[in-house]
């Protein structure tokens, strides 16, 4: 009999991250006042994704590049993500980061813990000339204004139905992508609203605890999918 694999996908800030990385930044180096209000906006659907990382950017005049590294490492990862990573690896299951937040901190984050390899998926973050913060985001999605990254289209991009699907996340821009998953690791925000909706779940405080939650389900005879993920990607095929 086969090993079963798993199709993972994880969220970065405060989940790989022990800090949300893109919020401190902003309220660090910012307008924290401004940049509390926009997200609020955001959270409460008054403006796009991509609208509020845009005003948000516009909080920090110009950024002090080495200020912003040593700002980085006074935030740490989440102290089982290393060796989840291998446990990935060596169990041929798929890993992808996919994050709202920005390449410019997740990409030195994955290289000072010797992960440059891992695939992600994120928002860009560009300079001008006056080191201003010039966002971009290339995989937008028209039709939903919650994330500027659209989760839920990677999701649905990397795996079929005959895969099984797990999502790591714990907070806003989780709530949507989680669902389109078998299973789901939550933690904070996350974990609340899967509460609330009465979506199943497993809670979780760091990656060891997936670690050993994915090992008992490879050990299971029959592994069973979540019906409402599978209802939810169909939804998205029928109306595509």
């Amino acid at each position: 009999m086969n090993e079963k694999t798993f199709k993972i996908f994880v969220d970065f800030d405060g989940t790989i991250s022990q800090k949300d990385v893109g919020e401190a930044m902003f309220l660090h180096f910012g307008d924290s006042e401004k940049a509390l209000e926009i997200a609020n906006e955001w959270m409460s659907y008054k403006i796009k994704a991509t609208d509020a990382w845009k005003a948000t950017c516009n909080t920090i005049a110009k950024l002090d590049h080495d200020e912003f590294d040593k700002f980085l490492t006074s935030i740490q990862i989440d102290p089982g993500f290393v060796k989840f990573v291998d446990w990935c690896m060596q169990g041929q299951s798929e890993l992808k980061i996919l994050s709202d937040g920005f390449d410019y901190y997740i990409d030195k984050f994955l290289k000072r813990e010797g992960l440059g390899h891992v695939e992600t998926r994120t928002n860009k973050l560009f300079f001008g000339n006056e080191n201003q913060l010039m966002p971009s985001f290339p995989y937008t999605d028209e039709e939903c204004t919650k994330c500027a990254n659209c989760k839920r289209n990677h999701i649905l991009n990397f795996s079929s139905d005959e895969d099984y699907t797990v999502y790591v996340g714990d907070g806003f821009t989780d709530f949507c992508p989680a669902q389109f998953c078998d299973f789901i690791f939550a933690k904070n925000s996350l974990l609340k609203y899967c509460e609330v909706n009465r979506i199943t779940y497993f809670p979780y405080s760091t990656f060891n605890d997936v670690i050993d939650k994915l090992e008992e389900l490879k050990g299971k005879k029959r592994l069973k999918k979540r019906h409402q993920a599978e209802l939810k990607r169909r939804e998205v095929f029928i109306q595509g």
